[in-house]
């Protein structure tokens, strides 16, 4: 595969892993078929897919299409019937499926947490299995807490039947990630939460990969949370017959035909705000202050600056409060106190996302959040406005995303996986099969 053709589309991903992370690793699946006896028809026929290092690849389609089935079957909780799936150049399908599946990460809906054991033991479990040693797991464990945003001192004696569904779920994602593995497979994560929290997971599993860089394989029957969270989308049908793989912009843009249309549903430009992110919009700099602070001092600041409203951090920089004026002038003291009701949205969610949250909140603003809920900025309405506007300016001075349809795909991936890496496919030039790449829908 190309330099270019290994860069996420949507650019979700843009942070360089952290230095003790495992990076993601990618995968292909090269004509892989599932049958099952007593079926005509395959539930999963000949199906070659791509999956670069390090990308978010959402797998959409109806009901019963095979998407979830042949999700099983890259770590083989469902065994291929025939065909390979390489991971990191290694054909996964002759070793021992125990093993392979300690070395992938797995999301299930609700969490799937043993609802017997402690929120730290459910975390500790995969570590337990390679043998780690206790003080290595403690560290690890309230590591991976600090990264879904669950204090440890608060979280990790609880147990299930203790945590909201949101909760469980960041415990869930954070016990497929325990032993660092380079692939996480996620099996509609969040469709047993509601909406408001199901959008925070989204956003918290944006930041998390933003810092880990992990490749993410997903399905879900949301095309919207495909198209936020994905850098790549497979859309199936029946036997999970890839109908279009795909950046978000390249299919909303240019859906493969009818069935596409349908799933993308209406309001096609609107759903153009899911494709820009919260960072890419310039943010303001508040006055912030710190639980202690003499109200008194806070207020001057505002005053000086003519803002009427100060964030207060807590000692992680996270927000807890944020305070009028009028609430300043009634206090001596800056308080700890956690308002739970904040509008905040993280960096990496859509500005279709912010618009909601600055809508409900008085001051037609929101809170932005980056790694580990750290506070980065404040957006408002005008700042989307602007960066919308500029982004239709800008619009014909980049290229296109890099996208390969579904025809095509399977027959650079087939190719790629015969030449090996050395072996660079052209882009512009001729395909495998002799025909044009150009012409049959590769796009660069």
């Amino acid at each position: 595969m190309s330099e270019n053709q290994n860069k996420p589309a949507n650019q979700n991903n843009q942070t360089a892993q952290g230095d003790s992370s495992t990076g993601g690793t990618a995968i292909l699946l090269k004509e892989v078929t599932k049958s099952y006896p007593g079926q005509v028809k395959a539930a999963v026929g000949g199906l070659t897919l791509e999956i670069p290092a390090g990308s978010v690849v959402m797998f959409v389609g109806p009901s019963g299409c095979g998407k979830t089935t042949t999700l099983k079957m890259i770590n083989r909780l469902i065994e291929p019937t025939e065909g390979q799936i390489i991971i990191n150049d290694e054909d996964v399908t002759g070793m021992d499926a125990d093993k392979l599946r300690r070395s992938i990460g797995y999301v299930i809906q609700a969490g799937g947490l043993f609802p017997h054991m402690t929120v730290a033991a459910n975390i500790a479990i995969v570590p337990k299995m390679l043998g780690w040693d206790k003080a290595r797991i403690t560290a690890r464990v309230d590591e991976l807490l600090e990264l879904v945003s669950l204090d440890p001192a608060v979280y990790r004696d609880r147990y299930p039947k203790e945590l909201s569904g949101g909760q469980q779920q960041r415990v869930g994602v954070a016990r497929a990630l325990a032993a660092d593995p380079p692939v996480l497979l996620m099996d509609e994560p969040f469709g047993a939460v509601d909406p408001i929290t199901r959008q925070r997971l989204q956003d918290e599993l944006l930041n998390i990969q933003a810092e880990l860089h992990k490749t993410i394989v997903c399905v879900t029957h949301d095309f919207d949370e495909a198209m936020k969270l994905g850098d790549w989308i497979a859309v199936f049908d029946e036997g999970a017959q890839l109908v279009q793989y795909d950046s978000p912009e390249r299919i909303l843009a240019q859906p493969a035909n009818e069935f596409v249309e349908g799933f993308i549903g209406s309001g096609a430009a609107l759903k153009q705000l899911s494709l820009q992110r919260v960072r890419d919009v310039t943010l303001l700099q508040p006055v912030t202050a710190s639980p202690g602070e003499n109200a008194s001092d806070v207020l001057s600041q505002l005053q000086g600056t003519g803002a009427k409203h100060a964030v207060v951090l807590d000692a992680r920089r996270r927000p807890i409060q944020w305070l009028s004026t009028r609430q300043l002038s009634r206090m001596e003291i800056i308080s700890d106190q956690v308002d739970p009701s904040l509008p905040q949205v993280g960096e990496s969610a859509t500005l279709n996302d912010a618009l909601d949250e600055m809508l409900v909140a008085s001051s037609g603003q929101a809170l932005v959040t980056g790694a580990r809920g750290a506070f980065v900025g404040l957006i408002n309405v005008e700042s989307v406005t602007e960066a919308i506007a500029a982004a239709r300016r800008t619009n014909g001075d980049h290229s296109a995303p890099v996208g390969l349809n579904s025809g095509t795909m399977a027959a650079v991936a087939v190719a790629a996986a015969d030449q090996g890496p050395d072996d660079a496919l052209p882009l512009d030039g001729d395909g495998p099969d002799g025909t044009s790449l150009e012409d049959s829908g590769v796009r660069s």
